[in-house]
């Protein structure tokens, strides 16, 4: 692997391709995103993760909607190159073993941007330590930050044993490769036993080196550790380092790599702004998200891009082009792309959706704050406005962390919902939500929606997705859609933009529930049905207008003139 890499990019997970499982959700596709795109523009990157044996989970879903989790166990030898160096390094009073294996992303002109996978599964390490890098978010606490030793110490030590020895450039995405930064100080002191005064030094000088992303402004997304944990872990002397970064009485990764890069940002505008009140003593810029369009496009979108805007694939802006598209080649390419999806719907559950009936979208983590049950409020409404404005139809997709009750209890509450309404509304869960049935959903959908907490929503990007493929979201003003949102054009908002200061709350939950039935009633579903014309216009504006900005390319060259 050849010393050419200006920028190494750190993430505890990454959506390299449906049968490599490493990711959970919408952190781990914005890092393939982020990937594919630096590839595509030849910028010199080489990004850092863990292997993930046995993934995050493959979610099974009995009748009653109870998730169950078992191992989503794949072989790196079908998908991946072994490499030769190994690094070692101490983890809770042992010397820990890794090996590397190699994904190459190769861009559309043929540049590659090479991913380091990270493995302990060796023989020569106990038992105990062959498994720190078999599951994604496993474990308790302290499997967590021995995870995170292997990324940011482990990361650091193979670029340098692959002869990466100048990388201009760290980029933590989120907190959980922050230990790099004990990695890169310890060669910065030559491996000796410095001082305070000598670390400190190093640490500033450091500086100039790191970039953070922050992507969640919710408290419990922000990983910490007691003292006593990072002592057993890390040993003394990484702890009594930390503690001089101002990591004494608990290990708080996010405010570790805070005080630890010249660059910070949020992923949104709106989410910035979330971060600075947040962490309100360091500077934090805002780069929104994006998604890779060659990556999300259907491929009755792809023909049509490449017969309308054929330079789609290397400038993501010429999508803006698509206001030249006639709205009756948009209509026949989402027919295509709907049919494939209805065909999945009803192939796994049975639940008869029809061609003709508007076919709404929610697919997300299932947490508490995202609202995945929010449209289901008032049964009684939904189904008066299903009877008297026109029929619809809902999927859903989405898994919860096996430890997220609130999340599992969310899902019971829609297969609940699905046996009320199956008289008047269609309702299906399908299970296993990873990159191959995105696809389908973000293509195959009328409306995409979305009912997160205000501001809990720190980006979003499911609904860009949708928006490259022509579909309008129905939203929440949070995330992305704040920057997004054009009433009527582009989609709906739901609500009124309430600020970055909200709290959940009952009425809250009733105020939006009741926005949402009345722009359902009375805006989506009259146009949906008896303006046909106006919604393939709002098809051809979220492609011209979100999918032409929102996307990684124009990201990832934010973050090459911004802070690398």
């Amino acid at each position: 692997m050849p010393d050419r890499s200006i920028v190494a990019y750190f993430s505890m997970e990454i959506a390299l391709e449906p049968g490599i499982p490493t990711y959970s959700g919408g952190l781990g596709g914005l890092a393939g995103d982020t990937v594919r795109s630096a590839a595509d523009l030849g910028i010199s990157m080489v990004a850092v993760s863990l292997l993930h044996r046995r993934g995050y989970f493959r979610q099974r879903l009995d009748p009653a909607g109870q998730q169950d989790e078992e191992p989503d166990c794949w072989e790196p030898e079908q998908h991946l190159e072994p490499l030769e160096p190994r690094v070692k390094l101490e983890i809770g009073g042992r010397q820990v073993t890794v090996a590397a294996w190699r994904y190459t992303v190769r861009g559309i002109s043929g540049d590659e941007v090479p991913v380091v996978m990270l493995d302990s599964d060796l023989p020569e390490n106990h038992p105990e330590d062959r498994r720190l890098t078999d599951t994604l978010y496993g474990g308790d606490g302290r499997y967590r930050l021995c995870q995170e030793a292997i990324l940011g110490i482990g990361g650091v030590r193979m670029l340098w044993a692959l002869g990466h020895a100048s990388i201009h450039r760290f980029h933590l995405n989120e907190g959980h490769a922050a230990l790099a930064v004990l990695a890169l100080l310890h060669e910065r002191v030559g491996g000796r036993d410095a001082g305070e005064k000598e670390i400190l030094t190093a640490f500033e000088d450091l500086r100039s080196r790191l970039v953070f992303t922050t992507h969640t402004p919710v408290a419990a997304g922000h990983d910490q550790f007691s003292a006593e944990v990072a002592r057993l872990v890390l040993g003394e002397r990484r702890t009594r380092r930390l503690a001089w970064l101002g990591q004494k009485d608990k290990v708080n990764l996010t405010e570790l790599a805070l005080g630890a890069a010249h660059f910070v940002n949020g992923v949104a505008m709106r989410h910035g702004e979330v971060s600075r009140d947040m962490f309100p003593h360091y500077p934090i810029h805002s780069i929104t998200n994006g998604i890779h369009p060659a990556t999300w496009a259907s491929p009755p979108f792809r023909d049509l891009f490449d017969r309308f805007a054929p330079k789609w694939r290397h400038d993501a802006f010429a999508l803006r082009y698509a206001v030249s598209i006639p709205i009756h080649e948009i209509a026949r390419a989402h027919r295509t792309a709907k049919q494939v999806l209805l065909d999945r719907v009803n192939e796994i559950t049975g639940a008869g959706f029809r061609k003709q009936a508007l076919t709404i979208g929610f697919a997300r983590r299932a947490t508490a704050y995202k609202r995945a049950t929010l449209v289901f409020h008032d049964v009684e409404r939904l189904v008066s406005i299903a009877r008297e404005a026109g029929p619809l139809q809902l999927v859903f997709a989405g898994k919860a962390h096996p430890a997220d009750w609130e999340g599992k209890a969310l899902i019971r509450r829609v297969f609940e919902a699905r046996k009320a309404l199956k008289d008047h509304v269609a309702v299906a869960y399908l299970p296993d939500y990873g990159m191959e049935l995105a696809r389908l959903l973000v293509a195959g959908c009328d409306v995409w929606l979305n009912t997160p907490v205000p501001p809990l929503e720190a980006s979003g990007t499911s609904g860009m997705k949708a928006a490259l493929n022509g579909v309008p979201s129905l939203s929440v003003l949070d995330g992305w859609w704040i920057e997004g949102h054009v009433e009527g054009v582009t989609g709906w908002s739901i609500g009124r933009d309430q600020g970055r200061f909200v709290e959940t709350s009952a009425a809250g939950d009733a105020e939006h529930a009741q926005a949402l039935y009345d722009k359902l009633e009375f805006t989506v579903i009259p146009t949906y049905y008896g303006r046909q014309d106006r919604f393939l216009g709002m098809m051809r504006h979220a492609i011209a207008l979100n999918a032409s900005f929102f996307n990684s390319q124009r990201m990832v060259l934010q973050y090459l003139y911004d802070a690398y």
